[in-house]
């Protein structure tokens, strides 16, 4: 399959979450793209309707590249947690309910592995490289872990501070940036899509 390639220098970061879209620039930011999130350029959040990261993440970056006229990457990612189903799944944002208050949610996910013995989780990302003729590319990565009690660390954000990923003695919380972009799940992805729409 040929992949469309980014040539442009703007792009559109379809995203509201500042530790998101700081992650994404600072991954972009080898490949000289001028950055410009969603945020800034003050666009309202479309209705997350999919049943899928792939399908949430597509849905967001069409709608920003429609919006602006530029090409736009969205990201959509969660927690997936093995004891709890996959839950919170694609819902991990919904579940820090309004205020986006992921200590609530971290405390949530402990009170329902009450009495489990399984911990295994996983971090999904999809992105999804979209222009404003419609047509999108979209790639996946993962990062396996365990999750931890109490949280710990300030760093990264969401639910980094109770993943533990496999093999290492750190929580994403406690991982300084540059670690953390070697072996997440968002970086996982990003390698995809530059080998596919960046690198020539």
């Amino acid at each position: 399959m040929i992949r469309r390639k980014f040539t442009t220098g703007r792009l559109v970061i379809a995203s509201h979450n500042p530790g998101k879209v700081r992650e994404i620039a600072e991954l972009l930011a080898p490949f000289g793209a001028q950055v410009v999130s969603a945020g800034e350029l003050m666009l309202p959040e479309p209705e997350e309707t999919g049943q899928t990261f792939v399908e949430n993440a597509e849905l967001k970056a069409r709608a920003a590249a429609l919006a602006t006229g530029l090409p736009a990457l969205a990201d959509d990612s969660g927690l997936a947690v093995a004891a709890l189903g996959g839950d919170p799944g694609i819902y991990s944002a919904r579940w820090a309910g309004p205020a986006r208050d992921f200590s609530y949610a971290m405390k949530r996910i402990e009170k329902g592995l009450e009495g489990q013995y399984n911990r295994d989780a996983h971090f999904v990302c999809a992105l999804s490289l979209a222009w404003p003729d419609g047509h999108v590319e979209s790639f996946e990565g993962f990062v396996h872990g365990k999750l931890v009690w109490p949280p710990r660390g300030n760093q990264g954000f969401g639910y980094d501070p109770m993943f533990l990923p496999n093999g290492h003695s750190e929580t994403f919380g406690e991982m300084e940036p540059a670690a953390k972009h070697a072996i997440s799940h968002r970086a996982a992805a990003f390698r995809l899509l530059v080998d596919s729409c960046f690198r020539l």
